[in-house]
């Protein structure tokens, strides 16, 4: 059960009017979910409308499977059973969110940034489970609609949570805080995402920062110092700032990095606790980063520097994000859940460090803005000047990645693609056996295709 969480309090938290037998008042739900494939003995569900789906067409078929309690924004169909009438479901998700999140004692980090919310998330999570049964936000569950559903997936049993916070636009972040409420907000990066919306680098940072709006009183801000952007909210008298990155001015820094390829990274992390050497087994100079943040995290919530040290060499990749796949023939870096300029180049960066023939397998970056040939340009610029072997491209917009490869080095062996049909048909003759192959792009592309077929 889902402590506190009374259909009472459930009604009175989104101001929704209550019907149905009195008698459920005070239960508590076991769960809630807006899925009706998901929903269990005693759970609520929330009716919510989509594109294509009314979820208030499956309220019926959930009183059969045992909900305690349905919540929509249409009349009740049934006297006997519990029902909640609202205006907007999806604010009456974040509204019960906000509710639940407040009877929660546990500490609770958010994560957000242009860059690497994901890695980091997962990197902390494995530090912080060294010591706490941690819940972290699953997939890409970081959104308005994600981000409550997260939050009701904490239990008694949880000793911490670590929540991502994915934004476009300005007041999202506002929003996401007022439900989060965290207590530890980390910030990865201000970067080149979202441009269209946010303008630039400085409304990213504005943007960003509205996580410390509804901050837990006391909250730390831990920062990568080394971002010139973040770096300025050291001067915040309102903050506790602590700053991580490679530079030694920062609070929590790295030194002695030691690039193993795609076999990952050696380090040693200087704290104010102390020194030790960490083995990060994810490949990338952004992992040091993760590993830094996760340390910065570890200490604000009482970890020893062993304990930490245990939790940065158990981390392990997951799918689509930066994860080393090895087959009989390749060996695949799957970055292709995402993807933007500063990532891409941080991807070729990994790749340049391999062994053998490396080949980029890139596709189109979306929500760049007025700006996204060049930036799609600046990309091959990079991956020229990391002397990759093979670029292939996929995508109108990828046309320009080749361009800004071969004005670097017009010798380089570049091809775009129309579509990734047309790349697929050919793939097999361009690849030669031994190569390491970076796929990537933005999600709409669907380059999990690509890696499926490499396997």
């Amino acid at each position: 059960m889902m402590k506190f969480m009374t259909l009472k309090a459930i009604a009175k938290s989104c101001g929704g009017t209550y019907y149905g037998p009195a008698d459920n008042l005070e239960k508590c739900v076991a769960g809630i979910a807006i899925d009706s494939r998901k929903i269990q003995n005693d759970w609520l569900f929330a009716a919510t409308v989509g594109e294509r789906v009314d979820g208030h067409s499956f309220i019926e078929s959930c009183y059969e499977k045992g909900v305690l309690c349905c919540l929509g924004e249409k009349a009740p169909i049934c006297e006997d059973h519990s029902y909640i009438q609202v205006a907007s479901t999806f604010q009456a998700l974040k509204d019960i969110a906000e509710y639940y999140r407040s009877t929660l004692e546990i500490p609770v980090v958010g994560i957000t940034g242009s860059v690497g919310k994901t890695s980091t998330k997962e990197m902390i999570s494995s530090v912080l489970g060294v010591k706490f049964n941690t819940l972290k936000t699953a997939g890409n569950f970081n959104n308005e609609v994600g981000l409550p559903l997260t939050v009701f997936n904490i239990r008694e049993t949880h000793e911490a949570a670590v929540l991502e916070m994915g934004i476009s636009d300005f007041g999202e972040m506002h929003r996401l805080s007022k439900i989060a409420r965290p207590n530890i907000c980390v910030i990865t990066n201000i970067g080149l995402c979202h441009l269209e919306f946010l303008g630039d680098r400085d409304g990213v940072l504005r943007a960003k920062s509205e996580i410390f709006d509804f901050a837990a009183e006391g909250a730390k801000a831990i920062v990568n110092g080394d971002d010139d952007k973040l770096h300025t909210l050291k001067s915040r008298e309102d903050l506790d700032v602590t700053l991580f990155g490679m530079d030694s001015s920062n609070d929590i820094y790295a030194k002695q990095v030691e690039n193993l390829g795609l076999d990952g990274l050696q380090c040693v992390i200087s704290t104010p606790a102390g020194e030790f050497s960490a083995h990060i087994h994810i490949p990338g100079m952004h992992m040091v980063y993760n590993a830094l943040a996760g340390t910065s995290v570890g200490l604000a919530l009482g970890l020893t520097l062993e304990e930490i040290k245990a939790g940065i060499e158990s981390a392990q990749t997951i799918s689509g994000r930066n994860n080393i796949i090895h087959t009989e023939k390749y060996t695949i870096m799957d970055d292709c859940y995402n993807a933007n300029p500063v990532s891409m180049k941080a991807s070729l960066d990994v790749l340049s460090t391999a062994l053998g023939r490396k080949v980029a397998i890139l596709g189109d970056m979306g929500e760049l803005g007025a700006d996204e040939l060049a930036l799609h340009y600046t990309v091959g610029e990079h991956a020229a000047k990391k002397q990759i072997d093979l670029l292939l491209c996929v995508g109108t917009l990828s046309e320009e990645i080749v361009k800004g490869a071969k004005a670097v080095n017009p010798e380089i062996n570049a091809e775009v693609f129309t579509t990734k049909e047309e790349l697929l048909e050919k793939l097999s003759e361009l690849l030669a056996d031994g190569d390491s192959i970076l796929i990537k792009a933005s999600h709409f592309m669907q380059f999990e295709k690509i890696v499926n077929a490499l396997q």
